[in-house]
């Protein structure tokens, strides 16, 4: 067995320096073939590398712009979405930028009344263009600010804007629904447009009264519409003194009536819910309203 052994290793190595040599040479050649294996795998696998580099770049910049479409695309959509969500709480309560935005648009048509009442104090209120031609312009405004006026001699009434102060007259006027018409000798000023829906306004929609006297041009406060009838809008928008004959606003802008501390269609005076008397009632009495608008003083 030993014997057996023996010849077998001495087939397999070498017994001269020059087969030894040999063995060397072959172990070096199957060294350098396994190195150049790896060498050209690692040249593949880079090659491969950078190509994918390469088109991950070349088509880079498009991804990213369709990626920022889209990002802007659902930004825009998640706006809008909280947009209508803050929709119904707008409605609730008006902010500041709201109420400046407001009082920005219709402080040109909006004017600050005062005159005297008939035991010769102060009595003051607000008024609104309601019509104007290139010669004079003509103000609705609260018969209980200018009442003293309907005898003769009456006191002066004056109408300021700002730093402007004007005369003016009173026109017409309709004792129970609190609205008087006064004229001024200054033409082309803008009026406030009438809303056109009947009723002006809901139940629980927002309201605006707005008042001629303010450092900002003029004064806004807001509230609640609690009712809406032919008689009168129900709120609780404050109505102080110089508020009184100004508009009533929706959020819109638009004149749903006009802010009265005195009308009282259920036969009593109110105090913390007002009652606005409807624009359209203006039509009645006060002013002529051949197309819905008012477009000429009554008579």
């Amino acid at each position: 067995m030993h014997g057996t052994t023996g010849r077998r290793r001495d087939r397999i190595l070498p017994r001269s320096v020059l087969g030894i040599s040999a063995l060397m040479l072959s172990a070096s050649l199957g060294a350098a073939f396994s190195g150049a294996v790896l060498y050209a795998f690692y040249e593949f696998r880079q090659n491969r590398t950078v190509t994918e580099v390469g088109n991950f770049v070349t088509g880079f910049d498009e991804r990213l712009e369709t990626a920022l479409e889209i990002i802007q695309a659902e930004g825009e959509e998640a706006r809008n979405q909280i947009r209508a969500e803050l929709e119904p709480l707008q409605e609730l309560a008006a902010g500041e930028e709201t109420l400046a935005g407001l009082l920005g648009r219709v402080a040109p048509s909006i004017f600050f009344v005062s005159t005297l009442d008939e035991a010769g104090q102060p009595s003051v209120g607000s008024a609104f263009v309601a019509f104007s031609d290139a010669e004079q312009s003509f103000l609705l405004t609260s018969f209980t600010t200018v009442r003293a006026a309907t005898a003769q001699p009456g006191p002066p009434i004056r109408i300021r804007q700002g730093g402007e102060e004007l005369g003016a007259s009173l026109h017409t006027w309709d004792e129970a629904r609190d609205l008087a018409l006064l004229v001024v000798a200054r033409g082309g000023l803008e009026r406030l447009p009438w809303a056109d829906a009947n009723p002006p306004v809901r139940l629980g929609e927002r309201v605006f009264a707005v008042s001629g006297l303010g450092s900002a041009g003029g004064a806004i406060n807001q509230g609640n519409v609690a009712d809406v009838s032919s008689a009168g809008i129900q709120h609780d928008a404050a109505v102080g003194p110089h508020f009184q004959g100004g508009p009533l606003l929706n959020s819109r802008g638009e004149v749903v009536g006009v802010a009265s501390r005195r009308y009282a269609p259920l036969g009593f005076v109110p105090e913390d819910v007002w009652f606005g008397v409807p624009i359209r009632g203006a039509c009645e009495q006060v002013v002529r309203c051949p197309d819905g608008e008012a477009e000429a003083p009554g008579g």
